[in-house]
């Protein structure tokens, strides 16, 4: 996930950024008009929310601020100053979190024992549960998991429902020889199985891992093998749209390839007697069965004690095993859900995913805030753009999740979900997974809702949640992120490590965070971790985003930074780039990769291209999935040109523009920027990206094909 920033950033003696206000109206918490909206423009920093007078009053961040001030004997006048707070005193804010929440288990005395980076060690001496905390505090009227499937009718499971089933699936998973530490894989859609299976394993000490049924073989595979699962759990296929995908075929090649496995269970998915089909696979149901176990029990861990294993994209060599712990993962989701997302009782939570992605992660943890989890299974534009607007109306969503490239992709098609279903429930509406363009926000509130709260949120897999988002304290502001995340030390480094305000840098992180990773397993020396995120600026995270910090403290995310444009010296992100060209009607898709040793003879574009001379050794190419019935003739390859002079810059333009059929993404909807221009500069596909962790694995085969071509016309 990638799409910090707050206000007076880079002041302090630090360097780091002073969090979260601006100038509209919020330098008292929640003094601005209620509710206002400015959404007819999109100009980026043009203000399309503020916050309501009864903001304190009417939020959970307004009570946990009088929490601090009535157990705590603090006081803050607005999110600045609470944000400060939060990074400057690590143990006293995530102390708070402990005891606001009432988080179950044991804390111990102290709270970070060694602020390192890498090797922070938060909360030594406590003993808690992961799937303890997830049942603790549930509704006990109506349900708490809203199922939506288009291979099966609706399934939904009251408090008591899902405590009996999780209990039943312990028991199971403990005759099958589970204990603490033993890995347990679930080859899984989003559907209730899967977040009972996460919590039975869980309240085990077993360690979760879950790959989605759409990804292929060899993805699977690279993942699981590195961590030798004892249990697999799978379902034997699944329907996507009006299409039914059978994986018996796969399921066997996963379980052939994985010697570490001892027991496989099938969940009758497309098929009720799918377990009978595949040999020495037991069935779901027999699993739950047995004598009832009664309440589900759970096993006492420590805070960095493994809780699942979420994976990087896989696009190049194989995937780092990021190992995510029970405290760290609690804290930070009830940080998170509460305080910046204001779920709680009453809400309904819903964020469009799938159990590939870290987003699955963070919205089953909807539970921890006492909120109604919505899982739908499917594809999204299935029978049309309008499916989930419509299932966000059926469902009573109050908080509606998705990608930036879905509601991009609404936008180009016209769409308005306002008028094809009843959206005045949904209070907040959340984006990830790239940036979200100023465009991309005013039609937000032009089309779905003038008085939600557009929270564009940032951070990735490595952490599992975000660490740039919003706040209900805080304005929206077109194409910016609000601020960074409370107990986020967010700063913006220039290429010497120190911090910038008002112009591009490495988005990192300058003190450590509860929700890093335990670490990589198998990395016994630690290695492959500090390789990843501490080469560059020693003692602090390099996350691999690039960022600009505003100086009203808000954030712009302008792509990741291995894939940043730098034409004559001047560093440019991609997201401005996209933000110009997928405007055009005609441009359905587009992905843009600069090469700094371009194929011999090509000395740049001429002045009409827009390249200067002092750019030659440079190329910039800029490939385009063309609109149905539309050509890439001269005339819009003129006007590409000059509205990417016009509206960026001369050196924005590119030096060749190449229709192609679709752009590489993967099954989160990411686009292969660093693979690709790997494969341009000669690497082999299979060495530069894993074909099974893509949407549209044979979306390659065309820059596999133009390199070949460039390749050899320079022999």
């Amino acid at each position: 996930m990638s799409e910090a920033g707050t206000s007076e950033a880079g002041t302090s003696e630090a360097g780091t950024s002073e969090a979260g206000t601006s100038e509209a109206g919020t330098s008292e918490a929640g003094t601005s008009e209620a509710g206002t909206s400015e959404a007819g423009t999109c100009e980026q920093g043009r203000v399309l929310w503020s916050p309501p007078a009864d903001v304190l009053g009417r939020t959970r961040i307004g009570d946990y601020l009088r929490w601090l001030e009535r157990e705590r004997s603090l006081r803050f006048a607005d999110y600045a100053s609470l944000w400060r707070w939060s990074v400057d005193d690590l143990p006293a804010f995530w102390a708070s979190v402990w005891d606001y929440f009432q988080v179950r288990g044991r804390r111990g005395g102290t709270v970070l024992a060694d602020d390192a980076m890498p090797g922070a060690r938060w909360f030594p001496g406590a003993r808690l549960n992961y799937a303890e905390q997830m049942l603790a505090d549930l509704p006990a009227e109506g349900p708490v998991v809203v199922a939506r499937s288009q291979t099966r009718e609706p399934v939904e499971l009251t408090a008591a429902q899902l405590r009996a089933e999780v209990a039943r699936a312990r028991a199971g998973l403990a005759r099958l020889g589970v204990g603490p530490g033993d890995r347990v894989a679930a080859y899984l859609p989003n559907i209730p199985e899967t977040l009972v299976l996460l919590l039975a394993t869980a309240s085990l000490g077993a360690v979760f891992s879950s790959c989605a049924p759409e990804f292929g073989t060899r993805s699977v595979v690279d993942r699981w093998s590195q961590i030798e699962p004892k249990v697999l759990v799978a379902v034997d296929g699944y329907r996507y749209g009006a299409k039914d995908i059978d994986r018996t075929d796969e399921l066997a090649a996963v379980r052939a390839a994985l010697p570490s496995l001892e027991h496989v269970v099938v969940v009758p998915y497309l098929s009720e007697d799918a377990a009978r089909r595949i040999p020495e696979a037991s069935g779901w149901a027999d699993l739950l069965a047995g004598p009832d176990p009664g309440e589900p029990e759970f096993e006492p861990v420590a805070f960095d004690h493994p809780l699942y294993l979420l994976y990087s994209s896989g696009t190049t060599g194989l995937p780092k095993p990021i190992v995510h712990g029970h405290g760290g993962i609690l804290l930070e989701h009830l940080k998170t859900l509460a305080l910046h997302f204001d779920l709680g009782p009453g809400d309904r939570f819903f964020w469009f995913s799938t159990t590939g992605w870290m987003m699955w992660n963070v919205v089953v943890s909807g539970l921890l805030v006492g909120a109604t989890v919505v899982l739908v299974d499917g594809n999204p534009a299935q029978p049309d753009l309008g499916y989930l607007w419509r299932l966000a109306d059926e469902c009573g969503v109050t908080f509606f999740g998705t990608s930036a490239p879905f509601l991009m992709s609404c936008r180009r098609a016209g769409l308005r979900p306002a008028e094809v279903a009843d959206l005045s429930r949904i209070r907040v509406l959340g984006s990830t997974g790239a940036p979200l363009p100023p465009e991309g926000f005013g039609w937000v509130y032009e089309n779905v809702n003038p008085t939600l709260l557009l929270q564009s949120f940032s951070g990735g897999t490595d952490l599992c949640t975000g660490f740039v988002g919003g706040s209900p304290l805080l304005p929206v502001y077109a194409g910016e992120l609000s601020c960074a995340c409370l107990g986020a030390a967010v700063a913006a480094y220039d290429p010497a490590g120190h911090p910038v305000v008002g112009q591009l840098g490495e988005l990192v992180l300058e003190r450590p965070m509860p929700s890093m990773p335990v670490g990589f397993w198998g990395d016994q020396d630690g290695s492959r971790y500090r390789a990843a995120y501490f080469a560059d600026f020693p003692g602090v995270w390099r996350h691999g985003d690039w960022v600009e910090i505003t100086p009203r403290g808000t954030c712009v995310i302008t792509g990741r930074s291995d894939a940043t444009l730098k034409r004559g010296g001047v560093r440019m992100g991609t997201a401005e780039f996209y933000s110009v060209v997928d405007g055009f009607p005609e441009i359905a898709d587009s992905l843009v990769v600069h090469l700094e040793n371009p194929r011999p003879g090509r000395a740049g574009a001429d002045a009409s291209g827009g390249r200067a001379a002092a750019d030659a050794g440079e190329e910039l190419l800029l490939f385009v999935v063309l609109a149905e019935g539309t050509d890439l003739d001269d005339d819009l390859r003129r006007r590409l040109a000059a509205d990417l002079r016009r509206q960026l810059s001369p050196r924005h333009v590119p030096d060749e523009i190449v229709a192609v059929r679709a752009i590489p993404r993967t099954l989160s909807g990411k686009k292969l920027e660093v693979p690709v221009k790997r494969i341009l500069e000669g690497r082999p596909v299979e060495e530069a990206a894993s074909t099974g962790a893509l949407s549209d694995p044979g979306a390659l085969a065309a820059f596999e094909a133009y390199a070949r071509n460039r390749h050899g016309a320079s022999e």
